[in-house]
């Protein structure tokens, strides 16, 4: 019996998954298969599903592929015990290997400052660079910043309130020079809006901008200001954290500030931090 194709037809028409995760799910479980060899998969133990996850491990394969296999592999024997009578599933209760902790990439100040100081004075540069101004000023994501309408900032109290993930709201400072740039815009988004229209950042249809064509955009001027890298809205919100905390190192603030519900995950940027105590140590002790 063809145990993997009668598992995707269900994934397929019964769950009604999108052909591309039925493909995806297809390839874990031939990768299974592959490393069971002349096993049957009844008789699939745990120490043989440990085995795999070493092996796959060995080949360096990261944890985050190994955790999505064996979420795939335990769907799958959870399906043959139901529909098959497997006598167990060896995939409950087996971990994948932690993935090494990437840190954030962040620009340099002087990076940061060449990309967000555009001299163009045409309707979409001004308004680009308010976005730029924006994200590196207040350290939003980029949902919140294309989400975020004109009641939302307030110049003269140089705050900015969004609404980040699972619908919370928060005050951000905004910067000066931000401040600046948003009102360079204001009176060039008057003559683009279109009726009702409350997004602040709008493009040329007078309609809010969408996540993509803001991402474009910001390609786009990296390229023109010689900033070189993969240069995408979440590295301003990483050089607004990392500059903040150098300067301040105040980890609890650069926390309120991104809207971090955990402080652990703030902590990420201590070691961009302590990267850079060690340069400062580095070239200016004497015994470095």
């Amino acid at each position: 019996l063809d145990y993997p194709g009668a598992y995707l037809e269900h994934l397929a028409h019964e769950r009604g998954l999108s052909p591309l995760t039925c493909e995806n799910y297809g390839r874990d479980i031939h990768t299974l298969v592959q490393l069971a060899e002349d096993i049957p998969l009844q008789d699939i133990q745990p120490a043989h599903i440990r085995r795999f996850v070493a092996t796959l491990h060995g080949r360096n394969i990261g944890g985050k592929s190994i955790a999505r296999m064996l979420s795939a592999w335990r769907g799958f024997f959870h399906f043959l015990g139901q529909r098959h009578q497997f006598p167990q599933n060896p995939c409950v209760g087996m971990r994948a290997p932690k993935s090494p902790k990437k840190l954030p990439e962040a620009l340099s100040v002087e990076q940061t400052v060449k990309l967000v100081e555009i001299e163009a004075d045409d309707p979409l540069a001004l308004r680009d660079r308010a976005i730029l101004e924006l994200f590196y000023s207040s350290g939003l994501r980029l949902a919140e910043l294309v989400s975020l309408t004109l009641m939302g900032v307030d110049l003269a109290e140089g705050t900015v309130t969004v609404t980040g993930k699972g619908a919370k709201t928060r005050i951000v400072p905004l910067g000066s020079q931000a401040i600046a740039a948003i009102r360079r815009w204001l009176p060039e988004r008057q003559l683009l809006i279109k009726e009702n229209e409350q997004a602040l950042f709008v493009g040329k249809t007078g309609r809010a901008l969408t996540p993509r064509a803001v991402q474009s955009r910001l390609k786009l001027w990296a390229v023109r200001q010689g900033i070189a890298g993969n240069v995408h809205p979440h590295i301003l919100r990483h050089s607004f954290a990392t500059h903040v905390l150098q300067s301040s190192g105040d980890l609890r603030a650069v926390q309120e500030m991104l809207g971090h519900a955990n402080i652990s995950t703030t902590q990420v940027y201590t070691h961009l931090d302590f990267q850079h105590l060690a340069n400062v140590y580095d070239a200016a002790h004497p015994r470095a």
